[in-house]
């Protein structure tokens, strides 16, 4: 495992379009998953224990951002023959565990879609306006040893709620960190 942090947010850069198979086995594309306010983007993987620490609440902010007019995606896009735990099936398994009915989980078999979107690490976040302009590339919360620091709500709930409002996202942002992507050999 090896820490990684995600660069700062590039205001208003438009979102790359895809065309990825869910763990539903359908074909899901950018248009496909577009929130009527905003789309919340997030790289995981099903073996990090970032996102492991983390799951829980972001699928309850996910929920909640989802009747704020906010759809959310994760993307998973570790080279699982050398990380088996990341494999499909491992998918299926781990949205079924945490409750992933308001977040589409999609494979990344290729890696062409983080790379295009210059992700490095899980979890990354991405957090697009109504016009698929990225607002937010940030934390979802503080942890400390692997644990979530609660003093309120996160800061991907505040800052996607703010996107919702006011389709701007907060001109302070704390990246996020955790495991490097596991990119092929």
């Amino acid at each position: 495992m090896s820490l990684t942090k995600t660069p700062l947010c590039e205001f208003g850069i438009k979102a790359k379009d895809f065309k990825l198979k869910s763990i539903k086995k359908k074909l899901v594309s950018l248009n496909d998953i577009k929130g009527e306010k905003g789309t919340l983007l997030m790289f995981i993987c099903n073996h990090c224990p970032y996102v492991k620490a983390i799951i829980n609440d972001l699928v309850k902010d996910c929920a909640n951002l989802l009747k704020k007019g906010i759809n959310s995606v994760a993307i998973m896009s570790n080279d699982s023959k050398n990380y088996p735990e990341d494999s499909f099936d491992n998918m299926i398994v781990f949205a079924k565990k945490n409750n992933f009915q308001n977040i589409e989980y999609l494979i990344d078999q290729t890696q062409e879609v983080a790379r295009s979107y210059g992700a490095v690490c899980t979890p990354d976040f991405f957090g697009f306006n109504k016009d698929l302009e990225l607002q937010y590339r940030g934390r979802m919360r503080e942890l400390k040893n692997l644990r979530p620091i609660k003093n309120g709500e996160s800061d991907l709930k505040t800052a996607m709620e703010q996107i919702a409002r006011t389709q701007k996202g907060p001109r302070n942002q704390v990246p996020s960190m955790g495991c490097n992507i596991k990119w092929f050999k």
